[in-house]
């Protein structure tokens, strides 16, 4: 008697970042045959040479502020000189030691998730990866493609997550040593003497924010009027009111034409034909998908004109068996937006239960001093009538606890649909607020209403009361 047994589905991951490992994750735990091709290191830029490291930086800017400013809670550093009189030391920090740190948790971070992957069952070949068509995938494991040594993977599913790379200006080339991508970084040995930093998006705002707080001289070149031009509009001013106030110089309406080398510093030419001259310049316009080269139109997937992949809720694409997750897609470029979104193509892709992503319920944060956090629909949305809400912000100042640690700039904002009270957004601008902006996540996923969140009892003192006071502020009278 013949017994036929059910083939395991055989699923391909191109890229390790974020959504390609939790693809890889999702498959081999539902029984798939899984084999993933990463060519940086598992991880991918989000770990090695991005999310992980940028954000170790920045705390450790955070940590050089807190000791800066520790004498205003009446903490004061004293040294004593030959004389034994008291001395206040200055602040120093080892930009080598702390680039050899956040180099090393990346590397860690990388190895743990590789290890993961591993005790799973997942096959993972160090190469360069391409579509053979819909089904099939190729890899060079010679680096840059360039090699005669392929392998060659049949696939039932395949998920494409293959990232980008920062977007460079055919007149600012960056050399690795004084002109910079976000992703050279961490090549210096020194703090930079003065970094001019162009772009005031999300990465720039960060970096020039971490730099200045290392000791960095900062100037910022912005094309629009205020930095975070994205961005909720009250928190983007209170970001550039606190860079200011820090001695950042901030160039509005100033767009960069070229940047070159001058001798041991760099030249930034800008459109109305001003210079400024700086030791370091980082570039930090944008990012461009790595979709190209790689079989995708040969295979049918349709594509958006910047080149990232187009998806639906379900991180599916024009071609019924490839998915794509993370940067490389027409979603938001975050992390836990590409995680989500591997995790969804696998259920979809093997019939479990699926939730479509809701990119108006994913909560974000800027990792500026202090931070902004978001989730839901926006002010602006608001104001321009695509959703109905109420608005209420109230200042961190107010704060009981936030007196208690020194806290002066910063606020809450909640929106609330109009008549219900259910909570459609909001806005935190804060020391954490990625921490803080979780119970507003909370209460747009689950669609509670200002007096659910009201009558959740926030800790006296903190700083999660003043979203508890802001829900009592936007009460529903019946």
């Amino acid at each position: 008697m013949a017994y036929e047994f059910e083939r395991k589905q055989r699923i391909a991951v191109l890229g390790g970042g974020p959504g390609g490992y939790e693809a890889a994750i999702a498959g081999a735990q539902q029984g798939a045959e899984v084999t993933l091709v990463e060519r940086q290191g598992v991880g991918g830029s989000a770990v090695i040479t991005d999310v992980v490291p940028s954000k170790s930086l920045i705390a450790t800017a955070e940590a050089a502020i807190a000791v800066r400013e520790s004498s205003e809670l009446g903490v004061q550093f004293y040294g004593r000189n030959a004389d034994g009189k008291p001395i206040r030391p200055e602040v120093a920090v080892n930009l080598a030691a702390v680039n050899k740190r956040l180099l090393g948790l990346a590397r860690q971070q990388s190895e743990d998730m590789r290890s993961n992957l591993l005790d799973n069952g997942v096959r993972i070949i160090n190469g360069e990866g391409r579509l053979d068509g819909r089904d099939a995938v190729i890899v060079s494991t010679e680096p840059g493609g360039a090699g005669t040594d392929f392998d060659r993977i049949e696939a039932d599913t395949v998920v494409v997550s293959v990232g980008a790379s920062p977007r460079i200006l055919p007149t600012a080339i960056p050399d690795g040593e004084r002109i910079l991508t976000w992703t050279q970084l961490y090549n210096l040995s020194a703090i930079p003497d003065h970094l001019v930093v162009v772009g005031s998006g999300v990465t720039g705002a960060e970096f020039a924010s971490a730099y200045r707080a290392l000791g960095s001289e900062v100037t910022l070149v912005s094309s629009r009027d205020q930095v975070l031009p994205g961005e909720d509009a009250d928190a983007a001013a209170v970001i550039e009111r606190v860079f200011k106030r820090n001695g950042m110089t901030v160039l509005s309406k100033s767009r960069a034409e070229s940047v070159v080398r001058s001798g041991e510093g760099i030249v930034v030419t800008l459109s109305d034909g001003r210079t400024v001259e700086g030791s370091h310049c980082l570039i930090a316009i944008g990012a461009v998908p790595n979709t190209a080269g790689i079989g995708l139109e040969q295979a049918g997937v349709q594509m958006s004109e910047s080149g990232h992949i187009r998806v639906n809720r379900v991180a599916r694409t024009s071609v019924p068996n490839i998915y794509a997750a993370g940067d490389c897609t027409t979603f938001l470029p975050l992390a836990s937006v590409a995680s989500m979104q591997g995790r969804t193509a696998i259920f979809h892709a093997m019939g479990d239960a699926v939730t479509p992503t809701e990119l108006r319920n994913v909560s974000a944060n800027i990792f500026t001093q202090p931070e902004i956090a978001t989730v839901g629909w926006t002010q602006k949305q608001i104001e321009d009538g695509i959703a109905q809400g109420d608005i209420y912000k109230l200042p961190l100042a107010s704060n009981p606890r936030a007196k208690m640690m020194g806290i002066k700039e910063g606020f809450v904002k909640l929106f609330a649909r109009t008549g219900s009270g259910t909570v459609i957004g909001g806005v935190i601008v804060a020391p954490k607020a990625s921490e803080l902006i979780f119970p507003l996540a909370l209460a747009v996923e689950h669609r509670l209403n200002v007096d659910q969140v009201a009558r959740a009892f926030a800790v006296y003192p903190s700083l999660t009361g003043s979203i508890t006071d802001a829900a009592k502020a936007l009460h529903i009278v019946l």
